[in-house]
């Protein structure tokens, strides 16, 4: 521009400080061959939303003229670099205080829950507009503190949507849905919002044919609120439900549809799922994943791979959430084959530097049987997570290189990642593989002790199993029976362990204590009794294998029929 007036210079000023240029702003200033009281005003607001409280504040006391804006633009600067003593001292100081200045600090006071102050304060206005009301009901609201927020929305002598808003969004916080119908039903206008909100307390009430009735009255529908009722439909199971309201109301997304196929899935519906994939006229990215993870998680996992090569002749770019997938597929597969093809185009796409993917890699050559590329990608990755290491340790201990598990386990301590229950379970499984008792023991103990983590079923089974492995069968039951003291109930599994170790070692006085334990809680379990007589059998004991049989028949508990698969020339 040939000639720039101080209206321009103060545009270009503002324009630089809500894009961040703050530098260029500041050096417009000092450039200005004048400027006028909208310049400082711009100026004060753009260094207080920068932080610079001191560069604000010499500005201000600099200027020789101010305006209500000025005194507004130092009270609000204040407040927002949290300085609500300096900011009331202003306002205090202030000669003419306009409500938007009674505003500044009564919001102050309602956001930091000085409600006696705010409302102190609010008394002491002289002109209240509508903002001020709700400010106070708004404070309240959020707080549930409904009973007051409702006082002063009766009094308010204006009331406004947005007032109504608010009531109902606080009505909605203390789960008063009959409220909130009831007030949404007196509203001389409603807008998107009132709309949302009703229906949104509806669909967390399960009032789902209720919310479903709101929307069809709807002035202007939007997929967003229709997908929240549909959402609710498939939570509580009604997955058929909301596939046929999708048929029929024309206000969906592929969103809605990526929902449908979701509770397909989780009701166990494949057939269902594959229906509503091919009647969708737009797919994205995500509805691909979807397919792709959710038939490797319902054991279709063949069908996964077909889907992968459609996605990618339909177009789609996979990403990294389409690896992981295909990838945790030939994990349960164990196709190292498709595995290692998968790795070279994740190469090839360049998303091997996704933490997921690589663990995935890890994961897939781990389960495959390729425990050395497994490490190679674990070493190659330049960040690790709990599920790298987790994968990593329990890999090595379910190989047999229980020392290495335990090696990179120590690695793991000197990062910042915590261990967690899983992490756990392939170190003492590592130890009962190996016969590391003591260090079975130290790590069961370090555990509990210095990580606050509680052994679960799968903990404990791992000790009982690393001692009764070893023939420490006393020690065992001396174990187990402090479990007992200590208030823990010991699942039959646990005891199951135990009684195998038994009749391993043929320990019988062992044996007969955790066996009558398994029976305690499977009191039909077949295979206890029989072992049991077995066990007595094998030691002579005749007489108390028939006692074990007769009471078996007394239980009524019979011996599970064994049954044989035969497959001949594709005829099972």
């Amino acid at each position: 521009m040939r000639q720039k007036n101080v209206v321009t210079w103060n545009a270009l000023i503002r324009g630089y400080f809500l894009n961040g240029c703050f530098n260029k702003a500041i050096d417009l200033f000092h450039e200005m061959p004048e400027r006028d009281i909208f310049t400082y005003n711009i100026l004060i607001s753009g260094l207080m939303h920068n932080h610079d409280v001191e560069g604000a504040r010499e500005v201000f006391q600099g200027m020789f003229c101010r305006d209500v804006v000025t005194w507004n633009a130092m009270i609000g600067g204040y407040f927002m670099n949290g300085m609500l003593d300096e900011g009331l001292k202003v306002f205090e100081e202030m000669p003419g205080k306009d409500v938007i200045s009674w505003n500044l600090v009564i919001e102050e006071f309602v956001k930091c829950e000085k409600f006696d102050l705010a409302e102190e304060y609010f008394k002491r206005m002289s002109y209240r507009d509508v903002a001020s009301w709700t400010i106070m009901i708004s404070g309240l609201a959020k707080t549930g503190r409904m009973a007051e927020a409702r006082k002063f929305f009766e009094e308010m002598p204006l009331k406004d949507v947005r007032a109504w808003n608010v009531m109902l969004e606080g009505y909605l916080g203390i789960e008063r849905i009959d409220v909130v119908e009831t007030l949404f039903q007196k509203m001389p206008e409603k807008d998107l919002d009132s709309w949302r909100l009703l229906i949104s307390g509806l669909v967390t009430s399960k009032r789902l044919e209720d919310a479903l009735h709101y929307f069809m009255d709807m002035p202007t529908k939007c997929c967003k609120t229709l997908n929240s009722i549909l959402l609710g439909f498939i939570r509580n199971g009604n997955v058929k439900e909301a596939h046929a309201y999708l048929e029929k109301l024309p206000n969906n997304n592929v969103v809605s549809w990526t929902n449908v196929i979701v509770g397909y899935f989780e009701i166990g519906e494949v057939r269902n799922v594959i229906k509503v994939f091919e009647l969708m006229a737009i797919r994205d990215v995500t509805v691909w994943n979807v397919m792709i993870c959710g038939l490797g998680e319902t054991d279709y996992g063949e069908e996964g791979f077909k889907f992968f090569i459609r996605m990618k002749e339909s177009g789609f770019s996979p990403d990294e959430s389409t690896f992981t997938c295909i990838l945790t597929i030939c994990s349960n597969l164990l196709s190292l084959e498709v595995g290692k093809q998968s790795h070279a185009q994740v190469v090839q796409s360049g998303l091997n530097h996704f933490t997921s993917v690589s663990n995935a890699l890890v994961t897939m050559y781990e389960r495959c049987g390729n425990i050395q590329s497994a490490l190679l990608e674990f070493f190659s990755m330049s960040n690790h997570d709990i599920i790298s290491w987790n994968s990593v340790i329990c890999g090595l201990a379910h190989h047999g290189y229980a020392e290495k598990a335990l090696e990179m386990f120590e690695r793991m301590r000197l990062t910042d990642i915590k261990p967690n229950y899983i992490t756990f379970i392939g170190i003492l499984s590592a130890c009962s593989h190996a016969g590391l008792v003591d260090q079975g023991k130290y790590y069961f103990d370090y555990m509990k002790r210095k990580c606050s983590l509680e052994p679960t079923t799968e903990h404990y089974t791992c000790i009982v199993d690393l001692l009764g492995r070893f023939g420490l069968l006393d020690e065992a039951i001396s174990f187990l029976n402090q479990m007992r003291a200590d208030g823990i109930e010991v699942p039959a599994s646990v005891w199951g362990a135990l009684f195998g170790a038994c009749r391993i070692h043929n320990n019988i006085r062992v044996g007969v204590i955790a066996a009558e334990r398994v029976l305690e809680i499977q009191p039909h379990n077949s295979g206890i009794y029989l072992i049991l007589a077995e066990m007595y059998l094998s030691c002579g004991r005749r007489e108390d294998a028939e006692r074990i049989r007769a009471r078996m028949e007394e239980k009524g508990v019979r011996k599970q029929q064994g049954r044989s698969w035969v497959e001949a020339n594709n005829i099972s």
